[in-house]
C-alpha cells in the first residue's frame, strides 16, 4: 500500500488551465474524495495520477517514487471509471481475470483469486454471465472486481455511482466504504454529489476552476467552510446567503437593511481585523433557522412562506426576508402554509461572516 503525494500540479488544455498549482496528501489507507462541480478539474487530476493525462507542470510521487515518467501500466494502479468499461463479449469471470491474464499468470491462481474476489463482492453466483444480462449495480461490482484483484497501491476511482438509480448509489456508497475499509487500499474518489462525497471520505478536497478551495475532513468542511463556494456547495439545502454592512454605532452591528444584528466585542475585533471593508455577507445553514408564529425573540425577523417541501423527515420551507429567499429545515409535523406570515430566528451561535469582496470566511 501507498499513499499519494501531488505537488504544484498544472495541466492545460490550449488557453484553458484545467488544473492549477495542485497540491495534496492523500495518506496510506485514506479514503479522499476529490468534490467540485462539473468542469472543475477533478477528474484531470485522477487521470494525471494514472498516467492517462501528462501534467504541465509540478510532481507525482506515489509511495516514494515519482511517477510522472512512468507508463499507466507500471504505476500500479486500478482505475473505476463512470461507464464501468467492461467487455460485453466476455463473461464476468473474464471480466475480473483479465488484469491476471494480461500478467500470465498461473490458471490456477486466477481461478482462486476470482473466486475470492466475487465472494468478497457477493457476485459469486454472476461468474457465467455476460455484461449485458446485469443490472447497473452488478456491473459495476464486476468493474470493482477487475480492479480490486490487481492489487494495487491506489484505487482510482471516476464518479462510478453516478450511473445508479438513487436508492442503490446509497446502498453502493455504504458497501463501497466497507470494502476499501475492509482491503486498506488507498483511494482517490471523484464525486460532484456532496452527500456522497460527505458520507463516504476520511477527507474532502474541494476543488473549483482547477483550484483546491478546502481539505479538510466532512465535519471540518460543514462546519468551518473556507469560503462563499465551500460554504454554497457543501450541504443539502446550501447555506443561505444574506448581504450586509458592519456598522458601528451604539454597539457594533450587521446591518442588512429588513433587519439588524448586534454582534460581540470579539465579532468586532475579528472583523475589523480581518475584513477588506465593511461589506460582509451573513451565512447561516437551513438546521440554524427557527420558524414560529408569534416573534419570540427580539431579534426574530418577519418573513413570507414562499415553497414548502415535504421531505418526509423534515420539511424544507423557503421564505422571503425581504428581497432574499432563504430555505429553512423545519419539522415534519410543522403546518406552515404557502403565504402565511411567520418570524425568523437565527442562530447566532452557527452563523458565519464572510468578505463580500473576497468571498473568504471571517468568522
Amino acid at each position: 500500500m501507498a499513499g499519494v503525494r501531488i505537488k504544484n500540479l498544472t495541466k492545460r488544455y490550449g488557453n484553458v488551465i484545467a488544473v492549477n498549482d495542485l497540491s495534496i496528501e492523500i495518506k496510506d489507507e485514506e479514503l479522499m474524495v476529490l468534490l467540485g462541480p462539473s468542469g472543475c478539474g477533478k477528474t484531470t487530476v485522477l487521470r494525471c495520477i494514472a498516467g492517462l493525462e501528462t501534467p504541465d507542470k509540478g510532481d507525482i510521487h506515489i509511495g516514494d517514487r515519482s511517477v510522472v515518467a512512468i507508463p499507466p501500466k507500471d504505476r500500479d494502479v486500478a482505475m473505476v471509471f463512470q461507464s464501468y468499461a467492461l467487455y460485453p463479449h466476455m463473461k464476468v469471470f473474464d471480466n475480473i481475470a483479465l488484469p491476471l491474464k494480461l500478467r500470465k499468470h498461473p490458471k490456477e491462481e486466477i481461478a482462486k483469486r476470482v473466486k475470492e474476489t466475487a465472494e468478497l463482492l457477493k457476485i459469486g453466483h454472476l461468474l457465467d454471465r455476460r455484461p449485458g444480462h446485469l443490472s447497473g449495480g452488478e456491473k459495476q461490482r464486476v468493474a470493482l472486481g477487475r480492479a480490486i484483484i490487481r492489487e494495487p497501491k491506489v484505487f482510482l476511482m471516476d464518479e462510478p455511482l453516478s450511473n445508479l438509480d438513487a436508492k442503490l448509489r446509497v446502498y453502493m456508497r455504504a458497501e463501497l466504504k466497507r470494502l476499501q475499509k475492509e482491503l486498506g487500499i488507498t483511494t482517490i474518489f471523484v464525486t460532484h454529489d456532496q452527500a456522497e462525497g460527505m458520507s463516504m471520505a476520511d477527507r474532502i478536497a474541494v476543488m473549483n476552476d482547477g483550484e483546491l478551495q478546502q481539505i479538510g475532513s466532512p465535519d471540518d468542511i460543514y462546519v468551518q467552510p473556507i469560503n462563499t463556494f465551500v460554504g454554497g456547495f457543501i450541504g443539502s439545502p446550501p447555506m443561505n446567503f444574506v448581504d450586509c454592512s458592519f456598522v458601528e454605532r451604539k454597539n457594533a452591528q450587521l446591518d442588512a437593511g429588513i433587519f439588524t444584528f448586534a454582534v460581540s466585542d470579539d465579532v468586532r475585533r475579528i472583523v475589523k481585523a480581518k475584513a477588506t471593508s465593511s461589506e460582509l455577507m451573513l451565512g447561516v445553514r437551513p438546521e440554524d433557522i427557527m420558524l414560529d408564529r408569534k416573534g419570540k425573540s427580539p431579534e426574530s425577523i418577519e418573513a413570507n412562506v414562499y415553497v414548502v417541501e415535504p421531505l418526509g423527515s423534515e420539511i424544507i420551507t423557503s421564505l422571503k426576508v425581504g428581497e432574499n429567499l432563504i430555505k429553512a429545515k423545519t419539522p415534519p409535523d410543522s403546518e406552515f402554509q404557502i403565504g402565511e406570515k411567520v418570524w425568523v430566528t437565527f442562530n447566532k451561535d452557527k452563523m458565519h461572516l464572510f468578505d463580500r469582496k473576497t468571498g473568504r470566511s471571517i468568522v
